[in-house]
């Protein structure tokens, strides 16, 4: 009966309390993030949406922009009966960047389908099979696959790799008559091994274990800091057939790279830099000194290697300077471009931008976050002219924010035992204890594994009462 009356007075306390994003993000770093605890938190349920919500959230986004009207929302178009593009809406092309962007949407979305329709018509139509570019993917062609600049971005060819080795480790290779596996390790060899025989340049310099702009010359010198993706790079050490020791040094040279590439006050990057971190401007487009639309992605990449991996205590600061600029131009009213010191550039309030600000969160320490994550809550799926890299980044962001962007094929590295919060191999009161304490109070040691009692992603008011009710029927 005390044991009752105790844990009954401690939920009278605690019960309309929902966990602060803040509360979970200063936890990550003691747990090593999701690669450990293979926890993918759901910001959305955080700030007080059902999961039967989210779920439809996700779903309206699939229906809409891959099967909706067709000259206003979808941007997959199928073609033929096993292959699709990515249609880039506004400048009438296809790109490499939006090809392993819908790739990388269908394998987190389990639509293999669509995944292979996509790879197929990439591989026929995008990969080039020899010459100093051999195993790279053009970056731009038109509808019927015609090659309009063979030059590869480097950001999609990233992108092909990681979400083919998600679709082996998810569904494996060849259920559908592709080697997933092979075909990302062949990509894998040609990021570091292009130049091996004598022709054309690697996707990461070799001097500065960066990733360039464009491997090809004049644009192997400088990079573009919204391609760094080190959570990409941690998970290739793991899995490339070879190099694993390099892309180590590589995700942690990008992790070096972001403080240098963003500004001190506003957290702003630049859309190109040099490796230095410095803003790069080019002779043949003007602005990508600036932040602008590429530059978009940064806070993504860094939140993103923050919430997988903990490594890099810096991107709570980066996020928090990041989110108090953007607060300070308003939540819902800020712009898209501006000037790495603040200055705006224009009023667009751009659903791309939202989605990557309201990523940001899963690294921010500020109460502020929520306001982002309710905005993409808020911000209609993109539709009609400039649907493409909006709906791209909206999609991705969203898979995120709710915890459904996975690293496929990686198990989590502790064991789980649901009600021991405070580890000490026992569940008792004292765990209940735990989670209030940590309920009222961030800074409370905690595994936040095994406190997560329904598992939905996020310790809160329910998993209190779950563990009061496990108590009280033993």
């Amino acid at each position: 009966m005390k044991l009752r009356k105790i844990c009954s007075g401690l939920l009278a306390v605690a019960i309309s309390m929902v966990a602060l994003i803040p509360a979970n993000n200063q936890a990550v770093a003691a747990t090593g993030g999701a690669y450990e605890t293979g926890v993918y938190r759901n910001l959305f349920v955080e700030t007080g949406k059902t999961q039967a919500q989210v779920d439809a959230k996700l779903q309206a986004a699939w229906d809409k922009l891959f099967y909706g009207n067709d000259s206003s929302e979808r941007v997959y178009y199928p073609v033929g009966t096993d292959m699709a593009y990515i249609k880039d809406v506004a400048n009438g092309d296809v790109r490499s960047e939006g090809m392993s962007y819908g790739m990388m949407i269908c394998v987190q979305m389990d639509k293999q389908k669509e995944f292979d329709n996509l790879w197929r018509w990439a591989k026929k139509y995008m990969q080039q099979q020899s010459g100093a570019l051999k195993g790279f993917f053009a970056w731009q062609c038109n509808f019927s696959g015609g090659v309009m600049d063979s030059t590869p971005a480097s950001d999609g060819d990233e992108y092909f790799a990681m979400s083919l080795l998600f679709a082996a480790n998810r569904w494996g290779s060849n259920t559908t008559g592709i080697d997933y596996n092979k075909e990302a390790q062949t990509i894998l060899d040609a990021m570091l091994h292009q130049s091996d025989d004598g022709q054309g340049y690697n996707m990461f310099n070799k001097t500065y274990n960066q990733v360039v702009f464009c491997p090809t010359a004049g644009n192997y010198d400088f990079t573009d800091p919204s391609y760094h993706l080190p959570a990409f790079y941690e998970l290739w050490a793991l899995w490339d057939d070879s190099d694993n020791a390099l892309w180590s040094q590589i995700a942690a040279t990008s992790r070096q790279f972001f403080p240098k590439a963003t500004n001190a006050t506003t957290g702003l990057g630049p859309d190109y830099a040099e490796f230095s971190g410095a803003p790069k401007d080019v002779s043949w487009s003007s602005g990508h000194s600036d932040f602008r639309y590429d530059a978009w992605r940064i806070a993504s990449n860094i939140a993103v290697d923050y919430a997988w991996f903990g490594k890099d205590a810096w991107a709570t600061t980066f996020a928090d300077r990041l989110h108090n600029f953007f607060y300070s131009q308003g939540v819902t009213t800020y712009g898209s471009n501006y000037t790495l010191a603040g200055s705006k550039l224009n009023s667009d309030h751009s659903p791309g931008l939202v989605a990557m600000n309201a990523v940001a969160a899963l690294a921010t320490t500020s109460d502020k976050s929520k306001e982002f994550v309710n905005d993409l809550w808020n911000t209609s799926i993109p539709s009609g002219q400039y649907r493409y890299y909006d709906g791209m980044l909206y999609f991705l962001g969203m898979l995120h924010v709710s915890g459904n962007f996975k690293m496929w094929g990686v198990q989590s590295q502790t064991t789980v035992t649901l009600g021991d919060a405070n580890d000490d191999k026992n569940i008792d009161a004292l765990d209940f204890a735990t989670i209030k304490m940590y309920l009222l109070n961030s800074s409370t040691a905690i595994n936040l594994k095994n406190a997560d009692m329904n598992e939905d992603g996020s310790v809160d008011s329910l998993d209190l009462a779950a563990i009061k009710k496990k108590l009280l029927n033993n």
